[in-house]
């Protein structure tokens, strides 16, 4: 028995009355609830080609994990310069995009726009191997820091967390180089990917490695050092926001904590404000800290204990 289509029936026709609901659309977008940038209609960076560009950017990374896993030492270098060729081609038209709603000065033209944005892209470009050597530090610190981690590749194929990092790794340089919007949209799809949600301003240091994962959220002025271990559900956010003469949220400034080298912290712990975690810190799980605290600190929920100097700091 075949079942009427509902999108063809008559009752589909006649029952919407379209036109009026259409032109109050319009009212609203244009005139009574606009929210359109500078007023005006412009493409705005495609979420699915830039998925894909960074899917390419990891597969140029590496190669064999993300790429062609049938390639040799004789094709990997070809597969290496087509995907970026391809990748990079796509970026700058994502980043062109993407400046019409950074940019600091009104650019106008989209000559302007795309001299803009291949600058940027080529700057990217001539970055992706200080990248991948970071990248290859977070590998070594999953290996390292994760007992139940059994090679380099089940770290890249399987680890929620080395994936984030690819992802931030990539972001936080795009958006150094002014392609902030851009690098925002990188970190989303991160985020919905992973669970992690890493603002791309956040500066983190190598050998970073996120266990599990799920969870972590680490905000736009976040300074993370070297040989940093973080466990899900942590937070690195900001404690209070402070509103301008008009009740507005006044934007920017340093908010977030900093992390110094080789501080580990627990699942569920909460750190807010810039405060500072002294070197060689360990903060406990579902701590809920607001002040800083001096290296070597022991910080649990029963209380601060600071261990003994080593007379190395």
């Amino acid at each position: 028995m075949s079942i009427p289509s509902f999108r063809n029936s008559e009752i589909a026709k006649s029952r919407w009355d379209l036109a009026p609901l259409v032109a109050a659309l319009r009212t609203s977008r244009e005139t009574t609830h606009s929210v359109r940038h500078k007023g005006r209609i412009r493409e705005l960076p495609a979420r699915a080609v830039l998925e894909h560009v960074v899917e390419e950017l990891a597969a140029a990374l590496f190669p064999t994990h993300y790429g062609n896993r049938d390639l040799t030492d004789e094709s990997v270098d070809y597969f290496v310069g087509s995907t970026l060729n391809s990748a990079l081609t796509d970026l700058a038209e994502q980043v062109r995009r993407g400046l019409f709603f950074v940019a600091v000065e009104d650019i106008e033209n989209d000559a302007a726009l795309r001299r803009k944005a291949v600058e940027i892209t080529q700057a990217f470009a001539a970055g992706l191997p200080a990248i991948r050597a970071l990248l290859v530090s977070d590998l070594h610190a999953a290996y390292q820091g994760d007992p139940a981690a059994t090679s380099y590749s089940e770290i890249l194929l399987c680890y929620p967390g080395m994936l984030a990092n690819i992802y931030h790794r990539l972001a936080h340089s795009l958006h150094g180089l002014g392609a902030t919007f851009l690098a925002r949209l990188i970190s989303d799809i991160a985020h919905s990917k992973t669970g992690i949600d890493i603002h791309p301003g956040a500066r983190i240091g190598g050998h970073f490695f996120i266990d599990h994962g799920t969870g972590v959220v680490i905000g736009e002025t976040t300074v993370i050092g070297e040989h940093v271990r973080l466990y899900q559900a942590v937070t690195l956010g900001a404690r209070r926001f402070p509103k301008d003469a008009h009740g507005a949220l006044r934007k920017g400034g340093e908010r977030h904590p900093i992390v110094e080298d080789e501080v580990v912290i627990y699942a569920g712990a909460t750190v807010l404000g810039r405060v500072t975690i002294g070197r060689g810190s360990t903060i406990g799980g579902n701590v809920w800290l607001t002040h800083s605290v001096p290296p070597h600190s022991n910080v649990t929920q029963a209380g601060l204990n600071q261990a003994p100097s080593s007379g190395e700091d």
